[in-house]
């Protein structure tokens, strides 16, 4: 494909990127040379991958992704700084973009819905998009089974695909609303639980997690089974998001044979 073929394509398929009902097909944008990388090594399906230095693309690849050179090689279209400009709103460092096709939601929904060995995350109405990619990539790291979102948040936002480094194609994630959350045992984060060192977590459970700022609905804590607490200094009001979440998954994965050795 040249430079031509790839602009035409992207544009063909850019409309779309962040667009439509939510849960649809749709593309969506990877901002970066690690987000394609994670992208292609968990099964994504890329249609066009732009760069502004194919050359420096592919050293990337033989240092960082060697597995990947020669996917890489017949994938990536350079094209100048100023037309990859223009296409991305914020053009990566590494100057690499590239669409890939979000997931069919049948197969999100089973992965959420079958039989679990590992935890699911619920972010309870998030509100930052930074953060919700950052737990992503957490939850990717520790092989949970998904990543859900109660809310407006829409977790395939460009922004949250940027945050978690292309790693939704390594767990699944949708955006759900509180009755609809998967099967479980519900164990949801909050200063009044039961210390979370005296517990042990199941590997079917649900993790939930509420907003930045407002902490859990009570529509989610009238779902939860038990709240839990994470150990806290006195007068410190809170951890940040993503940290709660890895402290969390941490200690379920000290516990369990199921998490990645």
């Amino acid at each position: 494909m040249d430079g031509y073929e790839a602009l035409e394509r992207w544009r063909g398929l850019a409309p779309v990127v962040g667009s439509g009902s939510v849960g649809a097909p749709r593309h969506v944008l990877l901002e970066g040379f690690h987000a394609l990388k994670h992208a292609l090594r968990f099964g994504a399906v890329v249609p066009v991958a732009l760069c502004s230095d194919r050359a420096g693309a592919l050293e990337l690849a033989a240092e960082l992704a060697p597995d990947l050179e020669g996917v890489l090689a017949g994938l990536l279209v350079e094209v100048d700084a100023e037309t990859l400009r223009g296409l991305v709103a914020r053009p990566h460092p590494t100057g690499v973009a590239a669409l890939a096709e979000r997931p069919a939601p049948e197969a999100v929904e089973a992965a959420l819905r079958g039989e679990r060995r590992t935890p699911v995350v619920v972010l309870d109405q998030p509100r930052h998009l930074g953060n919700a990619g950052a737990v992503v990539r957490l939850a990717a790291g520790f092989g949970a089974s998904g990543v859900v979102t109660t809310g407006p948040l829409d977790p395939w936002h460009p922004t949250v695909v940027r945050g978690g480094a292309g790693l939704h194609f390594a767990t699944a994630v949708a955006p759900l609303e509180v009755p609809e959350l998967p099967d479980g045992p519900l164990f949801a984060l909050d200063p009044e639980g039961a210390d979370i060192r005296g517990l042990t977590l199941p590997d079917d459970a649900l993790l939930a997690f509420g907003s930045e700022r407002h902490g859990l609905t009570d529509e989610l804590r009238a779902r939860a089974d038990q709240l839990v607490a994470l150990p806290m200094r006195p007068q410190v009001s809170s951890y940040n998001l993503a940290t709660s979440v890895g402290m969390a998954l941490f200690h379920w994965a000290s516990a369990s044979g199921a998490a990645p050795a």
